[in-house]
């Protein structure tokens, strides 16, 4: 049709319009078209309970729309020959074209905007829209978006293409990643809550007493970490290090269960190379002191991870390629916009 292109721009309106729908808010249906005046052609009504897909046939038709085709005969005798068919296979392509997970909820509101978008571009054909300039540039536009879209696409699909053997060397490169571990911790507050003071301290007096609140809770820490590298239960000295520092929470759980080395915020990852039932050494950080006793270790295999290493070289490979598309470009708006201003 020669509206097709038209449709495309009103697809992409709509389109662009839910995507701008503010989040919790549901995006606006399109009005049903409604029934010929002065001449506007009728849009297609929708069966309450339509049939299942699969009692289709292909060559079936989907949408029907009356009054709207290229050419309505000026001979209103002949206006029932003016008419557009969508059969279900055309809808299959379409759907294949723009969103082929939809659920099937999605499907039918596609069609409806589908069926919306060549009822107005038939009228705005009638009008001669699509012989404008400002048509022909966003026709340029949507070619533009369309084949970016289908770059992006193709690019994910050959970034996927990875052939076994680089999956392979990735995990034996990577090995220390997969490590498994069964882990108990205690975390020990680095501040100590203090009662009100019976009297009125001074600055100075206040900064005193919250440090030396401090250095007995490092104190008592340091204790901890004797002790639970001495095989005391870890269970019990978390509780202990919460009484200590005056903590009125529950204390945390000591068990952490099997956790990655990757999973590790980077200055704990180190207790990955204990050895089952050994302790680690006092670890300091922003949010408090941590000890550590390592567990049951493994390594996951190959098999285990193989769909992981996958996803991470895809991810890997797309980026590379969206940057370096990405860094010729900015070069080039560098060069010949500098003349503009933000």
């Amino acid at each position: 049709m020669i509206y097709r292109g038209l449709v495309c721009l009103l697809l992409a309106t709509l389109a662009w319009g839910q995507a701008a729908t503010k989040p919790g808010t549901a995006a606006q249906t399109p009005p049903q078209a409604q029934g010929p005046a002065s001449g506007a052609a009728p849009a297609a009504t929708p069966a309450a309970k339509p049939p299942a897909p699969a009692d289709v046939a292909p060559d079936a038709a989907v949408i029907t729309l009356p009054g709207v085709c290229d050419n309505p005969p000026a001979d209103k005798s002949m206006a029932a020959d003016c008419k557009t068919v969508v059969t279900r296979a055309e809808f299959e392509q379409i759907l294949a074209a723009v969103a082929p997970n939809m659920a099937p909820p999605g499907r039918r509101q596609l069609a409806n905007r589908y069926a919306m978008g060549l009822v107005m571009a038939s009228e705005a054909h009638k009008m001669g829209l699509d012989k404008t300039p400002k048509f022909e540039e966003m026709m340029k536009i949507m070619r533009v978006q369309v084949m970016s879209q289908q770059l992006q696409q193709a690019l994910q699909e050959k970034a996927g293409d990875i052939p076994d053997k680089d999956i392979e060397d990735y995990y034996h490169q990577n090995a220390a990643a997969y490590d498994e571990a069964s882990l108990q911790r205690i975390f020990i507050p680095h501040s100590k809550q203090l009662a009100a003071p019976k009297v009125k301290l001074s600055e100075a007096e206040t900064k005193k007493r919250q440090e030396d609140a401090d250095a007995a809770m490092k104190a008592e820490a340091e204790a901890l970490q004797k002790r639970a590298a001495a095989g005391e239960d870890f269970s019990k000295l978390q509780q202990e290090a919460f009484t200590f520092a005056g903590q009125k929470a529950k204390p945390p759980q000591t068990s952490l269960g099997k956790l990655r080395r990757n999973t590790m915020q980077s200055d704990h990852a180190f207790v990955f190379d204990l050895k089952p039932g050994e302790v680690s050494k006092l670890i300091s950080d922003p949010s408090g002191y941590f000890v550590y006793k390592m567990g049951e270790k493994d390594t996951l295999t190959l098999e285990n991870v193989k769909e992981e290493i996958h996803n991470t070289l895809r991810a890997q490979r797309m980026q590379q390629s969206m940057q370096s598309m990405q860094q010729s470009v900015t070069h080039l708006i560098r060069r010949n916009l500098a003349g503009y201003s933000d």
